[in-house]
């Protein structure tokens, strides 16, 4: 049973040895993107003329023995779009010969993101590769030498049939001809139509062409369309699949597209409207703000919230002045709410409070910190932890728009607010959308890595939970470098807890196991740290899920250095004193997988006796071998010690208690 087992679980974790280095991880291109340069391609620009960028790249591609393109140029430029077009161009024209290529992107999950460490970049055969470095390329300590890392893997990679493509941002590659052959640089000097992209999109993408005569100017024959004048000379490529995308969702109907063209626009013209109707009336500004964080509540509420945001207690303190003016319900339907009974809310408008946001951004920069700090008030109040998942999501999506890594300071200091699970976990998801954005995430991961080391118990509960999701599967590196540092706390605490949890939550996904085990094992046996002898414990432990532990001794079996390197693991633990009680538990727990047959009886046995021989004086090692007094030990316990190879010298405490011989 246990051999026709391991061939299963080593098949689905991956190869684990001990050798070699686990290259970064990989992962398809997404259906959505290559469904855009198969069947929605524009190669036409802003003007008449042809955009060569994805040519351009593949004559990069195909030079010989280069392998290499390196996109560069502004965002918004279309250079991902163009980079994936060329790759599915390179691999088409294998398709005759039959070699087709395999298409992924890598993600750019170094250790330490300033110093990239080339030496991981995968390396299959027939595989064209992606990666999307534009964020991050600034950041870099010693581009130069990154570079000609760069250039030297892909010669390595046009041997073996596969090809790279790098993008880059328009200024921080570095520009040396020396290091980089001239052929492999491609400069997107001009981005496709954004008009042209909405209709190929809404014509081959989403199969509505009748809908691609909204976006189109007034003719001899034909009307201007309703949304013909949204897209404009500067739009951005991405600008125009957005808005396909909103319009292939409507259901046709008049208020359908209006709303999603307001949507579109960021409701500009409402939201300038309400401003310019209110430059006079502060309060009913507070009061549109109050809203978009009560949304759905009691009109009282945010009434109370626009004036603590304003810092008055009461506006009017005659009864005239209280009757004066104009009623409550009146003024937040002016500001865009729609109210019902006592409750307003602006839902009936998507995006609405995101494009006020973005208007008070842009617009009112002192308001800043009067806002962040009013929404601490809030977030501290009675409703405050109901109201935390909704203001969160606006404030992530105002960060990631806005690359204000400020707002994601602020979330941050949200998190001591409460120790409920749930609290825990909708910051944490919050703080995953923002690791993953594209130009915030290199920031937020950095600020996650801080973290990590944070005095607050409840801060580095939400990293661990953070390194448990998404995180962990595309940056598997960085997940565990800030792993590493939580579980090096000097107490066992819940944030320990939670980052051993997120350990094994880990090691058990797919293809991760390689990962994470030759992560744990140097940490244990070469660091010899705290954090790498709890690493190890846990992800050994087959209480809540035997999978880590057969897929170990499963590799154990077949490879006597992956044997070696798990009694070496043991004997570093015994060493420290501090995890005593966490060795104590793993040998119970791996007596009791022994004796209900889940994992191999003599290996188990054989790695322990090895351990015993070198630990026989630890604590751990002698409560198992001579037990201690007055402890019982149940019967998988007793099983395995008479089992052991037991010192001649050393016997088990009697059951019964003797008496002492004079």
């Amino acid at each position: 049973m246990i051999g026709n087992r391991d061939s299963r679980i080593v098949v689905a974790a991956g190869p684990v040895t001990m050798s070699g280095k686990q290259p970064l991880t990989v992962t398809d291109i997404a259906e959505s993107e290559l469904r855009v340069v198969r069947q929605a391609w524009v190669v036409r620009g802003t003007s008449t003329t042809s955009v060569p960028t994805a040519s351009d790249a593949v004559d990069a591609l195909s030079a010989e023995s280069s392998g290499l393109a390196v996109l560069m140029g502004p965002a918004g430029y279309g250079k991902r779009t163009a980079g994936i077009r060329a790759l599915w161009q390179v691999s088409r024209s294998r398709v005759a010969a039959g070699r087709p290529m395999k298409l992924k992107e890598i993600q750019p999950d170094w250790e330490d993101p300033s110093l990239p460490d080339m030496s991981l970049l995968p390396d299959a055969a027939n595989t064209g590769y992606l990666l999307d470095v534009a964020a991050e390329l600034s950041e870099w300590t010693a581009p130069g030498r990154a570079a000609a890392a760069l250039v030297a893997h892909a010669e390595k990679l046009a041997r073996i049939g596969s090809c790279l493509v790098v993008v880059a941002d328009e200024r921080s590659w570095p520009r040396d001809a020396s290091l980089v052959p001239v052929g492999a640089l491609v400069r997107a000097k001009d981005r496709p139509s954004a008009y042209l992209v909405a209709r190929a999109h809404l014509e081959y993408l989403y199969g509505k062409p009748g809908r691609a005569d909204w976006i189109a100017p007034e003719t001899e024959v034909s009307p201007e369309g309703p949304a013909a004048r949204l897209l404009r000379e500067g739009s951005a490529p991405r600008d125009g699949a957005r808005l396909a995308s909103m319009l292939a969702a409507v259901d046709g109907s008049p208020e359908s597209v209006k709303t999603a063209l307001s949507e579109f626009q960021e409701w500009s013209a409402e939201v300038g409207g309400v401003f310019k109707s209110t430059i006079d009336k502060p309060e009913d500004r507070a009061l549109l703000v109050s809203g978009l964080f009560h949304d759905g509540e009691d009109v009282l509420v945010i009434q109370d919230g626009a004036r603590d945001l304003l810092g008055e207690k009461l506006v009017g303190t005659t009864v005239r002045e209280i009757l004066s003016g104009p009623d409550l319900s009146d003024r937040l339907i002016g500001v865009g709410a729609e109210v019902s009974g006592r409750r307003a809310s602006f839902e009936y408008r998507p995006g609405y409070a995101r494009a006020v946001l973005l208007h008070l951004w842009h617009q009112r920069a002192d308001v800043h910190d009067p806002l962040l700090k009013w929404l601490d008030g809030v977030v501290s109040g009675k409703s405050g932890l109901r109201r935390l998942a909704p203001i969160s999501d606006l404030l992530v999506e105002l960060a990631i728009t806005e690359n204000d890594i400020r707002v994601i300071d602020k979330i941050k200091k949200w998190i001591d607010a409460s120790s409920d699970e749930g609290h825990l976990l909708l910051i944490a998801n919050v703080l995953t959308r923002a690791a993953e954005a594209d130009e915030l995430g290199p920031a937020v991961r950095v600020r996650l890595l801080n973290w990590a080391q944070d005095s607050s118990e409840s801060v580095t509960q939400v990293v661990a939970l953070v390194c448990q999701g998404d995180f962990a599967q595309h940056f598997p590196r960085q997940a565990l470098v800030r792993l590493r540092h939580i579980l090096g706390q000097e107490k066992r605490g819940p944030a320990v807890e939670r980052a051993e949890a997120a350990l094994r939550t880990m090691a058990a996904a797919d293809n991760q196991l390689p990962r994470v085990w030759r992560a744990v094992i140097r940490w244990a046996t070469e660091t010899r740290s705290v954090a790498g002898h709890r690493a190890f414990l846990s992800l050994l432990n087959p209480e809540s899920d035997p999978f880590v532990l057969q897929v170990m001794l499963a590799a154990a079996q077949r490879d006597t250095a992956i044997e070696d390197a798990l009694v070496n693991g043991w004997s570093a633990a015994l060493d420290n004193p501090v995890v005593h009680s966490e060795c104590r538990t793993l040998i119970h727990q791996w007596a009791h997988a022994r004796a209900d047959g889940v994992v191999p009886r003599e290996l188990v046995t054989d790695i322990l006796n090895r351990v015993i021989a070198r630990h026989l004086m630890s604590v751990p090692i002698s409560a198992l071998v001579i037990g201690e007094p007055g402890v019982s030990y149940d019967e998988a316990v007793i099983e395995l010690r008479s089992d052991l190879r037991l010192p001649a010298q050393m016997s088990p405490f009697p059951t019964i208690t003797g008496h002492k011989e004079g």
